[in-house]
């Protein structure tokens, strides 16, 4: 399932951020980062998308 907020990657290998789910597994709003460097905000559907990026968290280590 994709969410609001969510990073992913898009068939064209351009990175988006999910900003609006209009429908659940059909059809999203994305903030869509160009390769030229400028940001689009699209209608895309679920097709569109290639992956989406899973978050870890890793600790900071520590300072002596």
């Amino acid at each position: 399932m994709i969410k609001e907020y969510d990073k992913i990657r898009l068939k064209t290998g351009e990175i988006a951020r999910i900003s609006e789910v209009l429908e659940e597994g059909v059809a999203y709003i994305a903030d869509i980062f160009k390769i030229s460097g400028s940001i689009s905000i699209e209608q895309i559907t679920h097709t569109d998308i290639e992956s989406v990026f899973i978050k870890t968290e890793h600790p900071v280590a520590k300072a002596v």
